[in-house]
C-alpha cells in the first residue's frame, strides 16, 4: 500500500460518518452528513467532501455498509432462483420448531425464494457423502433455463448433504455457468459447509440474492471515487469485522450483512486494548437502532449462528451483535391498550425528530432529551432555526401526556425509562446468553445517542463503569480504520469425539489455514503479522446445540478435546455429563492479517486542551422530576486527566454524554472518559 491517509466510512440508518487519518503526522479529520438512502454513494462522497479530503491523496478506503442488510429487512432483494434436491423444494420454508412470536400463532413468514422459483432435480448424497442418486444433467439444464426465462438475475445450487460430499454441486454449478447469463452462481457448501440443510439453504439464498445488489453498489462506488481522483482499492467490512476487497467481497455477500454494527465492535475492542479494559459491553445507539455486542479478553464473541430476523438465519461467522428498534429517532405512542410504546418505528433521516426542524411530528427519543434539558438545541444536526422547545412540549402532551394524564416534561421522562428498560434487557441477553455476568463488564458507550443513556443503562444493569471513546459518534467509522483483515472457515465433520481421526482433524486445519494465508496475499493492503485461531463446535450426543471451544493451536489431541469441550460446556451450562458421548460437528479456522498499530491520541486534538475544566455553559436539566442548574463542558476543551462530578453534560462535535447526579467522570489515554456510577463505585473495577 502506497503511503498516505487511511479513510474509514461508515454508512448507518441515519448518518453517513467518516474519519481520515494520516498515519505519518497522526492528524485527524472527521465528517458526518446524512445517509442518501436511494444510493449510499451519493452520502459517502459528501462525507469526503465534508472532511476536504484529496483523494489523490488517500492510500485506502474502507467501507462499513448497510446495503445487504436494508435489502434483506426490506426484501428489496434481486429476483432469484434455487435449484435443490428432488423432494427438498420447501427447504428454505421448513425451518425449525420455532414461532415469530413467543405466544400465540401469529405472525408471517416469507421465504426469500418464492415457491414458483424453486425447482428440483434428480440427485441424491447421504450423511456420509455416498451417492444414492447420480445428478440428472439433462434435468439441470433445463431447471436453469426455465429460471432464465423466468428473469432470475441470481442462482443458489442447493443439494442434500453437499457439505459431505460438494461433487454434484460442483458438476451442476458448471452445467449453469454454460447456460446463465453472469457469474451470480452460488453453491451451499461453498460459502457455507455445515450441516444442517435449512440454515445452509437460507444462507446461500441470502448471499444470491443480494449478490448483484452489492456488485453494482461497490461498483458505481469505486467508478465515483476513480472520477475524482482515488487510485487504491476499496475495501468492505465483513460481519466477523474484518476485511475484504470491493473486487472479491460480491462473491460472499451475505458476509457483509452485519458490516456496519461489525466494525464498531472492533473499534471498541481496539479502543478497550489501548486503554486496558478488555473486558467490555459494547453499547451503540444510532439514529435508528441500539447495537449490542461483548468483548472477552479483548477480543470479540463471534458466532455463526446469527438470526437477523425470525426464520432468516445467516450462517457464516460474524460478530455476535444484538438489536433492539430503540435509537434518537425511535418515534415514541401510546397504543390502544392505553400504553406507552418506545419503538421501533423510527422517524429516520428525514423527517427526522421534531427537532430536526425537517418535517417531523411524531415524538421521539430524541425530543424527549432535548425537552429534559439533555441536548442543546443549538447544536442539533437540524435546519437552520430548528424549532422551538415549547413547541416540542405541545406535542409531548398533546400525543403522549394528555392520554397519559402527565405533563409533556413528564412524559418525556417516561419516554426516555422506557427506552431504557429495552436497551437494557438487549445488553443483558447478550451477557446472559454467553454466561457471564454484566457486573464484571464496562459499558463502551458510543454511537450518537448512545452516552447520552449510558450512565442510567449501566445503573440498571449493575455495571460499575462507562467508558467512552474520544469520537463516540463516529466509532464505526473509525472502526473501519483499525479492523484488520479476516477470514473465517468452517467445516462440518459431525464424528464422534472417540472415534475421530485426529490426523484427519489437523489435515482440515492445515488446509483451512493455507486457505486463509492464500486469500490474504490476495488483498493489496499491508500487513505486520499473520494470526491464526483454532476452534471445533462440540455436543454431547442427542443434543441440537453446540458450544464453541477454543484450541491453542491446530494440532490438539483427543484429550484435549475432552477436556476443553467439557471445561466449556461448565461454564455455560454449569452441568456436567461424564456419562454422554461428546460430538465434534464443525471445524472452524480464523486467519488474521493483523495491520499496523495506529495512533488514537489525536482524535481530539491535543492543541485545543485546556489546564483546568471550565464549564461553557450552565442549563435546567432534568433528573427524576427534579431540575438541577447542570454544567456543560465542550470536550474537546477538557484537561485530558479531567474530572467532573455529576449532574454535568460535556458535549461535543459527535454526540452529548450525560452525567447523572452522584457519577463521576475521568479522562484517561486516548481522550477517553471513564463515567463511574455511584452505586457501584469500588465494586468490579472492570476497567
Amino acid at each position: 500500500m502506497s503511503k498516505g491517509g487511511i479513510v474509514g466510512v461508515d454508512v448507518g440508518g441515519t448518518f453517513t460518518d467518516l474519519v481520515m487519518l494520516d498515519p505519518d503526522t497522526g492528524a485527524m479529520r472527521l465528517a458526518k452528513t446524512p445517509t442518501t438512502m436511494d444510493n449510499q454513494a451519493f452520502g459517502v462522497l459528501a462525507a469526503l467532501e465534508a472532511a476536504e479530503t484529496s483523494l489523490p491523496d488517500v492510500a485506502l478506503i474502507v467501507h462499513g455498509t448497510t446495503t445487504t442488510t436494508n435489502a434483506v429487512l426490506e426484501r428489496k432483494l434481486s429476483k432469484t432462483g434455487l435449484i435443490t434436491t428432488d423432494g427438498f423444494r420447501d427447504v428454505l420454508e421448513l425451518g425449525r420448531r420455532t414461532r415469530p412470536n413467543a405466544y400465540g400463532m401469529t405472525g408471517v413468514f416469507r421465504p426469500i425464494i418464492p415457491r414458483d422459483l424453486r425447482l428440483e432435480v434428480a440427485e441424491r448424497m447421504d450423511a456420509a457423502g455416498e451417492v444414492i442418486t447420480p445428478l440428472d444433467e439433462s434435468a439441470m439444464r433445463a431447471a436453469v433455463e426455465a429460471l432464465k426465462a423466468e428473469g432470475c438475475e441470481a442462482l443458489v445450487i442447493h443439494f442434500l448433504h453437499a457439505y459431505a460430499n460438494p461433487a454434484h454441486e460442483r458438476r451442476a454449478a458448471e452445467i449453469a455457468a454454460e447456460i446463465w447469463p453472469n457469474d451470480y452462481i452460488t453453491m451451499g457448501h461453498a460459502l457455507l459447509s455445515e450441516n444442517r440443510e435449512f440454515e445452509r439453504g437460507v444462507t446461500a439464498a441470502v448471499n444470491a440474492s443480494v449478490q448483484p445488489l452489492l456488485e453494482r453498489y461497490v461498483a458505481r462506488l469505486r467508478g465515483e471515487l476513480a472520477d475524482k481522483g482515488y487510485a487504491g482499492d476499496v475495501l468492505v467490512m465483513n460481519g466477523n469485522g474484518g476485511m475484504v476487497s470491493s473486487r472479491l467481497v460480491a462473491k460472499e455477500a451475505a458476509k457483509t450483512v452485519m458490516s456496519g454494527p461489525a466494525s464498531g465492535v472492533m473499534a471498541a475492542a481496539y479502543t478497550g486494548r489501548r486503554a486496558g479494559a478488555l473486558n467490555l459491553l459494547t453499547y451503540d445507539m444510532g439514529g435508528t437502532s441500539t447495537d449490542v455486542a461483548l468483548i472477552r479478553d479483548g477480543r470479540p464473541s463471534v458466532s455463526n449462528e446469527i438470526e437477523v430476523e425470525y426464520a432468516m438465519p445467516i450462517h457464516v461467522p460474524m460478530v455476535d451483535v444484538r438489536t433492539v428498534g430503540a435509537g434518537g429517532g425511535s418515534i415514541a405512542k401510546v397504543n390502544s391498550a392505553g400504553l406507552l410504546e418506545v419503538g421501533p418505528e423510527s422517524a429516520g433521516a428525514d423527517p427526522g425528530p421534531i427537532c430536526y426542524g425537517k418535517g417531523g411530528v411524531e415524538p421521539t427519543i430524541s425530543d424527549a432529551n432535548l425537552l429534559l434539558g439533555r441536548l442543546n438545541t443549538d447544536k442539533l444536526n437540524s435546519v437552520k432555526g430548528g424549532i422551538r422547545k415549547e413547541d416540542i412540549e405541545a406535542i409531548f402532551k398533546e400525543k403522549l401526556g394528555d392520554p397519559l394524564g402527565v405533563s409533556g416534561v413528564e412524559a418525556a421522562e417516561a419516554v426516555i425509562r422506557i427506552a431504557n428498560a429495552k436497551m437494557a434487557g438487549a445488553i443483558r441477553m447478550v451477557s446472559l446468553s454467553l454466561g457471564v455476568d454484566p457486573r464484571d463488564f464496562a459499558l463502551f458507550a458510543f454511537g450518537g445517542a448512545g452516552p447520552l443513556h449510558a450512565a442510567a443503562l449501566a445503573r440498571e444493569l449493575s455495571v460499575p463503569q462507562v467508558l467512552v471513546p474520544a469520537r463516540p459518534g463516529i466509532t464505526n467509522a473509525l472502526g473501519c480504520v483499525v479492523a484488520d483483515l479476516r477470514h473465517d472457515f468452517v467445516q462440518t465433520i459431525n464424528q464422534p469425539l472417540d472415534t475421530a481421526d485426529t490426523d484427519a482433524l489437523h489435515d482440515l486445519f492445515a488446509t483451512q489455514s493455507a486457505e486463509g494465508e492464500a486469500a490474504l496475499a490476495q488483498e493489496s493492503v499491508a500487513i505486520e503479522n499473520v494470526v491464526r485461531t483454532f476452534s471445533v463446535d462440540m455436543q454431547f450426543a442427542g443434543q441440537s446445540h453446540v458450544v464453541r471451544v477454543m484450541l491453542e493451536n491446530g494440532t490438539p489431541t483427543r484429550e484435549t478435546l475432552r477436556e476443553r469441550f467439557e471445561t466449556a460446556y461448565w461454564a455455560r451450562f454449569k452441568v456436567e455429563l461424564a456419562q454422554i458421548r461428546a460430538n465434534i460437528v464443525n471445524v472452524n479456522c480464523s486467519v488474521i492479517g493483523e495491520r499496523p498499530h495506529l495512533d488514537l491520541s489525536t482524535l481530539i486534538d491535543p492543541v485545543g486542551r485546556k489546564a483546568i475544566a471550565e464549564p461553557t455553559a450552565t442549563r435546567p436539566v432534568t433528573f427524576d422530576v427534579a431540575v438541577h442548574d447542570t454544567p456543560v463542558y465542550w470536550r474537546d476543551h477538557l484537561p485530558l486527566a479531567a474530572t467532573i462530578h455529576g449532574p454535568a453534560i460535556i458535549e461535543q462535535m459527535d454526540t452529548t454524554i450525560l452525567i447523572p447526579p452522584g457519577d463521576r467522570a475521568e479522562g484517561g489515554a486516548d481522550g477517553n472518559i471513564v463515567i463511574h456510577v455511584a452505586k457501584h463505585e469500588g465494586h468490579h473495577d472492570a476497567a
